[in-house]
């Protein structure tokens, strides 16, 4: 069994990886997931979690097929990330 992942340690991670692909690059919230536990699924409710509130934020901006979403309304299906207008360092 593996230890439970805190919401630090995911926003941490999210914002490592927004960093690191640049401006206009989008990733899956799945890929820093599978960074952080074998056993990654279980993650992905703290992960929209952490997500919507980095939204929020101005740190990270949600798409879906190409249109983002606003962090005020319900999403569904699958959902790309990308660094925000507001993502210097934290």
């Amino acid at each position: 069994m593996t230890s439970p992942i805190d919401p630090a340690t995911v926003r941490r991670a999210i914002l490592s990886m927004a960093g690191s692909r640049g401006p206009g690059k989008t990733f899956c919230p799945s890929e820093v997931a599978r960074q952080l536990a074998d056993d990654w699924h279980p993650l992905m409710g703290c992960f929209r979690g952490c997500v919507r509130k980095l939204a929020r934020e101005g740190r990270l901006r949600v798409s879906q097929r190409g249109r983002v979403l606003s962090p005020e309304v319900p999403w569904h299906g699958a959902i790309r990330l990308q660094a925000g207008d507001h993502s210097n360092g934290e």
